[in-house]
């Protein structure tokens, strides 16, 4: 039987990972097994420039922490190695990088994610993954609003244009003589 204080130190870190949960607005887990160290120390630093937490977890834990964090369709996804990767801000982030990295690994595999609250399937999160993040998003956007007003604005200027025709430089008529 474990001490109290290791009881504390458990039942903290189950808040904890239940709190990172209930942040997030997206997060997917995966199966982390038969990665070397390299491609470890590549993918984190992809996730963390994306601004995307990642950690292994254990499996009991997370389950805790599921159940805390109302997102108990996760318990039939906590097998083996498990790895969680959660952003507060990029609901494509961790989705892209690690399904990416995934379809490289014969032996990494992404289990399942979640989406505000909701746990989604291997299949959506590979749909997720397959959006364009946000800025390129948001460009798309402007650039729907852009153009109308930038084609209202040529046709603003061709209608001045028409209407004072620029003034035409007059050859000098030869002198006579």
């Amino acid at each position: 039987m474990p001490s109290q204080a290791i009881l504390e130190q458990k039942k903290a870190a189950v808040a904890g990972l239940a709190q990172v949960l209930r942040g997030a607005c997206a997060g997917v887990l995966v199966e982390y097994k038969g990665i070397n160290v390299a491609d470890d120390t590549r993918l984190r630093s992809d996730l963390r420039a994306a601004g995307v937490r990642y950690s292994v977890v254990k499996n009991t834990q997370l389950e805790l922490a599921a159940k805390q964090a109302d997102l108990e369709g996760l318990t039939p996804y906590l097998a083996n190695t498990t790895a969680l990767a959660t952003s507060t801000e990029d609901y494509t982030a961790a989705a892209r990088i690690l399904s990416k990295f995934a379809s490289k690994s014969k032996t990494f595999k992404v289990k399942t994610g979640f989406v505000d609250g909701k746990v989604i399937d291997q299949a959506k999160v590979d749909a997720l993954a397959k959006l364009p993040s946000r800025e390129v998003l948001l460009a798309t956007v402007c650039n729907a609003f852009q153009a109308p007003i930038a084609a209202f604005a040529r046709a603003m200027q061709a209608i001045v244009d028409k209407a004072n025709p620029p003034a035409e430089t007059a050859e000098p008529e030869p002198e006579a003589a």
